[in-house]
């Protein structure tokens, strides 16, 4: 896309995950349904990266209210988060060798 042109990043998204999107929407000819891919997938790194942060600040185990540990459950969000990231990445095949599609944008 061109600099005129390209649509700027979702707001909420943290600061390497805009810098991300933005690399991304420059090197790739992304049609409108991309864009909500790979939004979902800086999102969902995100969510991987927040649940990490949890995970280091209280350990990978809680205990429950009977004093028994228990997988913590930000270990689940981060696990499910990196899978949905790349899960979304595999899907929007950034190298573009099985769809013309993804023809880097020159």
């Amino acid at each position: 896309m061109t600099p005129a042109r390209r649509p700027s990043a979702p707001s909420h998204l943290s600061a390497p995950m805009k810098a991300w999107w933005r690399q991304v929407v420059d090197d790739y000819s992304l049609e409108p349904h991309h864009l909500l891919l790979l939004t979902q997938a800086c999102e969902a790194h995100d969510r991987a990266t927040q649940a990490r942060k949890q995970v280091d600040a209280d350990g990978p185990t809680i205990a429950d209210r009977f004093g028994q540990l228990r997988p913590h459950p930000a270990v689940q969000i981060e696990r499910d988060s990196r899978a949905a990231f790349a899960r979304l990445v595999r899907q929007l095949d950034l190298e573009g060798e099985g769809d013309p599609l993804y023809r880097r944008s020159t």
